[in-house]
Protein backbone atom coordinates (compact mmCIF):
# COMPACT_ATOMS: atom_id res chain seq x y z
CA UNK A 1 0.00 0.00 0.00
CA UNK A 2 1.76 3.62 -1.40
CA UNK A 3 1.91 6.43 1.08
CA UNK A 4 -1.16 9.19 0.80
CA UNK A 5 0.25 12.94 0.19
CA UNK A 6 -1.40 15.56 0.71
CA UNK A 7 -2.23 16.24 -2.71
CA UNK A 8 -4.25 12.57 -2.47
CA UNK A 9 -5.64 13.31 0.48
CA UNK A 10 -7.17 17.09 -0.09
CA UNK A 11 -8.91 16.49 -4.10
CA UNK A 12 -5.14 16.07 -5.65
CA UNK A 13 -3.89 20.20 -5.38
CA UNK A 14 -1.12 19.91 -2.93
CA UNK A 15 -0.31 22.72 -0.19
CA UNK A 16 0.41 26.19 -0.75
CA UNK A 17 2.50 28.68 1.33
CA UNK A 18 2.43 32.60 1.36
CA UNK A 19 5.65 33.99 -0.16
CA UNK A 20 6.24 37.63 0.85
CA UNK A 21 3.51 39.42 -0.91
CA UNK A 22 0.71 37.32 1.51
CA UNK A 23 -0.39 35.65 -2.17
CA UNK A 24 0.11 32.00 -2.05
CA UNK A 25 1.88 30.23 -3.66
CA UNK A 26 2.65 26.27 -4.64
CA UNK A 27 4.43 24.81 -2.32
CA UNK A 28 7.53 22.34 -3.13
CA UNK A 29 9.09 22.02 -7.07
CA UNK A 30 7.99 18.28 -6.92
CA UNK A 31 4.04 18.54 -7.08
CA UNK A 32 3.85 20.10 -10.37
CA UNK A 33 1.79 17.24 -11.89
CA UNK A 34 -0.62 17.48 -9.13
CA UNK A 35 -1.06 21.35 -8.99
CA UNK A 36 -2.13 21.22 -13.31
CA UNK A 37 -5.36 19.12 -11.91
CA UNK A 38 -6.53 22.06 -10.15
CA UNK A 39 -5.81 24.58 -13.01
CA UNK A 40 -8.28 25.74 -15.54
CA UNK A 41 -7.76 27.72 -18.20
CA UNK A 42 -10.34 30.38 -19.71
CA UNK A 43 -10.38 32.60 -22.69
CA UNK A 44 -12.10 36.25 -22.58
CA UNK A 45 -15.91 36.56 -21.48
CA UNK A 46 -15.50 32.42 -20.47
CA UNK A 47 -17.53 31.60 -17.56
CA UNK A 48 -15.96 30.01 -14.68
CA UNK A 49 -18.51 29.87 -12.60
CA UNK A 50 -22.53 31.14 -12.77
CA UNK A 51 -24.37 33.03 -9.94
CA UNK A 52 -26.96 30.87 -8.90
CA UNK A 53 -25.03 27.52 -9.65
CA UNK A 54 -23.94 25.40 -6.30
CA UNK A 55 -20.38 24.94 -5.93
CA UNK A 56 -17.95 24.09 -2.72
CA UNK A 57 -14.78 25.62 -4.19
CA UNK A 58 -12.73 28.75 -4.06
CA UNK A 59 -10.24 29.95 -6.97
CA UNK A 60 -6.92 31.68 -6.88
CA UNK A 61 -6.05 33.51 -10.47
CA UNK A 62 -2.61 32.24 -11.31
CA UNK A 63 -2.28 34.53 -14.33
CA UNK A 64 -4.65 37.09 -16.41
CA UNK A 65 -7.88 38.87 -14.68
CA UNK A 66 -11.24 37.40 -13.57
CA UNK A 67 -14.61 39.98 -13.36
CA UNK A 68 -16.98 39.13 -10.58
CA UNK A 69 -20.46 40.82 -11.85
CA UNK A 70 -24.16 40.11 -11.93
CA UNK A 71 -25.67 39.39 -15.24
CA UNK A 72 -29.14 39.73 -16.44
CA UNK A 73 -29.54 38.96 -20.02
CA UNK A 74 -27.44 40.82 -21.98
CA UNK A 75 -26.24 43.03 -19.36
CA UNK A 76 -23.33 42.80 -17.24
CA UNK A 77 -22.63 44.23 -14.10
CA UNK A 78 -19.08 44.32 -12.98
CA UNK A 79 -18.81 44.21 -9.07
CA UNK A 80 -15.09 43.72 -8.92
CA UNK A 81 -11.95 42.78 -11.60
CA UNK A 82 -9.64 40.41 -9.64
CA UNK A 83 -5.85 39.70 -10.69
CA UNK A 84 -3.24 37.38 -9.65
CA UNK A 85 -2.80 36.24 -6.62
CA UNK A 86 -6.39 37.29 -5.47
CA UNK A 87 -8.97 34.65 -5.22
CA UNK A 88 -12.69 34.50 -5.54
CA UNK A 89 -15.37 31.61 -4.75
CA UNK A 90 -14.78 31.81 -0.94
CA UNK A 91 -18.40 32.65 0.45
CA UNK A 92 -19.79 29.50 -1.03
CA UNK A 93 -16.56 27.52 -0.02
CA UNK A 94 -17.39 28.74 3.63
CA UNK A 95 -20.83 28.39 3.63
CA UNK A 96 -21.96 26.28 0.83
CA UNK A 97 -24.36 28.86 -0.58
CA UNK A 98 -25.28 28.85 -3.81
CA UNK A 99 -22.86 31.79 -6.11
CA UNK A 100 -23.75 35.18 -5.44
CA UNK A 101 -22.24 36.41 -8.58
CA UNK A 102 -21.33 34.90 -11.89
CA UNK A 103 -17.16 34.87 -12.49
CA UNK A 104 -16.18 35.74 -15.77
CA UNK A 105 -12.42 35.21 -17.34
CA UNK A 106 -11.49 39.02 -18.69
CA UNK A 107 -8.13 38.20 -20.12
CA UNK A 108 -6.55 35.96 -22.49
CA UNK A 109 -4.93 32.98 -20.89
CA UNK A 110 -6.77 33.45 -17.82
CA UNK A 111 -5.45 30.62 -15.32
CA UNK A 112 -7.30 29.58 -12.16
CA UNK A 113 -6.19 27.38 -9.55
CA UNK A 114 -9.49 25.41 -7.67
CA UNK A 115 -9.28 24.71 -4.37
CA UNK A 116 -11.82 22.32 -2.65
CA UNK A 117 -13.57 22.85 0.91
CA UNK A 118 -11.78 19.91 2.40
CA UNK A 119 -8.36 21.58 1.19
CA UNK A 120 -9.79 25.03 2.35
CA UNK A 121 -10.54 23.50 5.77
CA UNK A 122 -7.43 22.11 5.92
CA UNK A 123 -5.29 25.59 4.81
CA UNK A 124 -7.64 27.51 7.28
CA UNK A 125 -6.73 25.08 10.49
CA UNK A 126 -3.10 24.38 9.52
CA UNK A 127 -2.01 27.51 8.04
CA UNK A 128 -3.32 30.94 10.62
CA UNK A 129 -1.60 33.52 7.43
CA UNK A 130 -4.34 31.75 4.96
CA UNK A 131 -7.09 32.44 7.36
CA UNK A 132 -5.80 35.96 8.06
CA UNK A 133 -5.82 36.78 4.72
CA UNK A 134 -9.25 35.26 4.10
CA UNK A 135 -10.64 37.42 6.86
CA UNK A 136 -8.78 40.20 5.77
CA UNK A 137 -10.46 40.23 1.95
CA UNK A 138 -14.06 39.74 3.24
CA UNK A 139 -13.82 42.55 5.67
CA UNK A 140 -12.40 44.62 2.91
CA UNK A 141 -14.84 43.28 0.54
CA UNK A 142 -18.08 43.65 2.74
CA UNK A 143 -16.43 47.58 3.51
CA UNK A 144 -16.28 48.46 -0.33
CA UNK A 145 -19.83 46.88 -0.68
CA UNK A 146 -20.97 49.07 2.42
CA UNK A 147 -19.56 52.56 0.73
CA UNK A 148 -20.87 51.62 -2.80
CA UNK A 149 -24.38 50.84 -1.01
CA UNK A 150 -25.08 53.01 2.00
CA UNK A 151 -21.64 55.99 1.21
CA UNK A 152 -18.52 55.66 3.95
CA UNK A 153 -19.36 55.41 7.66
CA UNK A 154 -18.54 58.87 9.22
CA UNK A 155 -15.45 58.42 11.22
CA UNK A 156 -15.67 59.93 14.92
Amino acid sequence: MGATTGADKFGGCPARRADDSGKYQPEGTGRAMAIEKCINEYGVDEVIFEEGSTGRELFVVLDGQVEIAKVDGPNKTVIVTLGKGEFFGEMAVIDGSARSATAIAAAPDTRVMRINHARFVYLVSQQPAFALMVMDALSKRLRASNARHFGTAATP
